[in-house]
């Protein structure tokens, strides 16, 4: 191989240019994402009274679970909030089916062996 023949592992290559961050577009979605955990936080309020008063159609057990998502996925306290309540009592996360978990937290259920008695 000649020393005039370009060789490509020796060629660099340029990226594009970096735009830099839109500060009104990064205000804008942060509020966007506050927004929708508060609404999640509203629903999972409001699915109490829902399922208390529609007892043989279960709507609110759906609508507190996509509170749930919503305020899992779009604030870090709530996220903060929802592990709490899981660490403090860990028989909840039984319930909790796993893609759920999945999908708010982003990892696997701890399964944990039963106490005994």
């Amino acid at each position: 191989m000649a020393d005039d023949e370009a060789n490509p592992m020796t060629e660099t290559t340029s990226l594009p240019p970096q735009r830099p961050a839109d500060p009104l577009r990064f205000g804008f979605n942060t509020a966007f994402r506050q927004l929708l955990a508060l609404i999640g936080l509203l629903m999972i309020a409001l699915s109490i009274p829902i399922g208390i008063v529609t007892p043989l159609i279960p709507i609110g057990l759906p609508f507190g679970i996509l509170g749930v998502i919503l305020l899992g996925r779009n604030s870090v306290w709530g996220h903060r909030w929802m592990e709490s309540v899981l660490k403090r009592h860990p028989r909840v996360e039984r319930f909790a089916p796993n893609w759920l978990m999945k999908l708010v937290f982003a990892r696997e259920k701890n399964v944990s062996s039963p106490r005994k008695r």
